[in-house]
């Protein structure tokens, strides 16, 4: 659950950390200011990363939970539920923030998962079943 999540964030703050200028510009179009554009940023990209490992996946999943809050709001409402998947309607849909968040939820909740680097280091306690 964590690792797809995880890549999908990080692949999208890779693009952004990695094209920094072209980043601002789109959250200047948005009139974000520049200190939460680079949250943002720092959510998607150490968040996707410590998602993929499980490590502090918790405080990862609480940013990215964040993020994903706020961008429907950041780009005016998406005005549909299903994404504009062929790109021949105005907006897009906000499916993919509710499936995120609950899978975010779910990691919060839950943490890492057996094969994490927090069980690892002994941050979650063992399954007891």
């Amino acid at each position: 659950m964590r690792f797809p999540l995880g890549l999908d964030m990080f692949v999208h703050g890779y693009m952004k950390m990695t094209n920094i200028p072209g980043t601002m510009r789109y959250f200047d179009g948005l009139n974000v200011p520049h200190l939460f554009a680079w949250l943002a940023i720092i959510a998607e990209f150490f968040g996707g990363l410590g998602l993929m490992l499980g490590l502090l996946s918790r405080i990862a999943a609480f940013g990215l939970f964040c993020l994903m809050i706020v961008a429907p709001f950041a780009n005016h409402l998406y005005p549909r539920f299903f994404m504009n998947w062929a790109g021949n309607r105005g907006g897009e849909g906000y499916e993919y923030h509710l499936l995120a968040l609950a899978l975010l939820l779910g990691i919060m909740l839950h943490g890492s998962g057996a094969f994490s680097i927090d069980r690892m280091l002994g941050g979650q306690p063992q399954d007891r079943r």
